[in-house]
C-alpha cells in the first residue's frame, strides 16, 4: 500500500493497551508516524510499552502528553472519555485530530463533542478487532490486518479529518466502513456485546453450580474454554459498554432469551425434529460467515 500521502509527525495515545498499542505498532511498522507518546495512569504499563518499543516516550501527565500532537487516539474505558477530553482540550494544538476506539459510539459522541474546541476535529471510530488480553504486552502490529474499522463521523467532522482517520486505519490493515451511529451501536450489540454477556453469564452459571462439592469448571475442555474465552476480557471495559449501550443490548438480550426459551422448550418436550432444525439453522448461519 502506498503511504506517501500520509504521515503523522506526532501522535499521542491515551491508554497504551491492546488497542492503542497495536495501532501504534502497525503505524510504526508502516513507517508513517514520527513520534508516538504513550499516556496512562499506570507507570509499570507505560514502562513496559517503552521497553517493548510500542511507543517512543511515555508520560502520566495528560496535558504534556497531548501537547503538540497532530493526532490523539483515545483508548481508555468509555466512561472515562468525557473527563479525559475535558482535561486535555485546553492543551491540544489548533488543527489536532481526535479519534477513539470505543465499542459504543453514541455515548462517546455525547461525552466528547460538547467539549470540542472549534479548531479541533473529532472523528469517532471503532476497530472491530481484539483479544481477551490487555496491557501493553498484549499489543501486536497485525491485530487490525483484514479486520473492519467502523467510523461514525458527526455533522461536525470535517471531510479532511475523516479522510485522515480513514487512511490511518487502512494503513494499519483495516477495511474502513462509514456508518450511522445508531446502526453501529445496534449492530455491535448483536455481534459483540451480546456474546460477551452470554460468555460472562455462562461462566458464572457453571461456576455457581453446587450439586457437587467441587468446582466443576476444572473439568472444562476445548469447547467450554473456546466459547468462554472472551469472559477473560477486561471487566472495566465491559461494565462501561453494558452501561452505555443499554437500549440496544437489552433488545438483543431479549432476542436471545426468546431463542433460548425455544431451545429449552424443545429439550423439555424431547422434540427431536425441532431440535435438529434449530441446530441445523444455526450451523448453516455460522458456516456462511466463515
Amino acid at each position: 500500500m502506498q503511504t506517501k500521502d500520509f504521515f503523522i509527525d506526532r501522535m499521542a495515545i491515551v491508554g497504551v493497551g491492546l488497542i492503542g498499542g497495536s495501532l501504534s505498532l502497525a503505524l510504526k511498522q508502516a513507517g508513517v508516524v514520527g513520534e508516538v507518546v504513550g499516556i496512562g495512569r499506570g507507570r509499570a504499563n507505560l514502562e513496559k510499552a517503552l521497553e517493548l518499543g510500542v511507543v517512543d516516550t511515555v508520560t502520566q501527565d495528560l496535558a504534556a502528553g497531548v501537547a503538540g500532537a497532530d493526532l490523539v487516539f483515545l483508548a481508555t474505558p468509555i466512561l472515562a472519555l468525557g473527563e479525559v477530553t475535558r482535561q486535555m482540550m485546553p492543551h491540544l494544538k489548533p488543527g489536532a485530530i481526535l479519534t477513539d476506539g470505543g465499542s459504543v459510539k453514541q455515548a462517546v459522541i455525547d461525552a466528547i463533542e460538547p467539549q470540542l474546541r472549534a479548531d479541533v476535529q473529532f472523528v469517532p471510530g471503532h476497530p472491530i478487532a481484539g483479544t481477551e488480553n490487555s496491557g501493553a504486552e498484549a499489543a501486536f502490529a497485525t491485530l487490525y490486518q483484514q479486520r473492519r474499522c467502523i467510523l461514525t463521523p458527526t455533522r461536525k467532522s470535517s471531510s479532511q479529518a475523516l479522510q485522515q482517520v480513514r487512511r490511518m486505519w487502512e494503513i494499519a490493515g483495516s477495511e474502513v466502513v462509514v456508518m450511522e451511529v445508531d446502526k453501529h451501536d445496534r449492530v455491535l450489540a448483536a455481534i459483540s456485546h451480546l456474546p460477551h454477556m452470554v460468555a460472562y453469564a455462562l461462566v458464572n452459571a457453571v461456576g455457581a453450580y453446587d450439586r457437587y462439592n467441587e468446582n466443576i469448571l476444572e473439568y472444562s475442555a476445548g469447547g467450554f474454554r473456546d466459547f468462554t474465552r472472551i469472559a477473560s476480557s477486561d471487566p472495566t471495559m465491559w461494565r462501561d459498554i453494558a452501561l452505555t449501550n443499554r437500549e440496544a443490548l437489552i433488545e438483543m438480550m431479549d432476542q436471545f432469551v426468546t431463542f433460548f426459551s425455544e431451545l429449552k422448550q424443545d429439550v423439555a418436550t424431547g422434540d427431536g425434529d425441532r431440535l435438529f432444525e434449530f441446530f441445523r439453522r444455526s450451523k448453516q448461519s455460522r458456516d456462511e460467515i466463515l
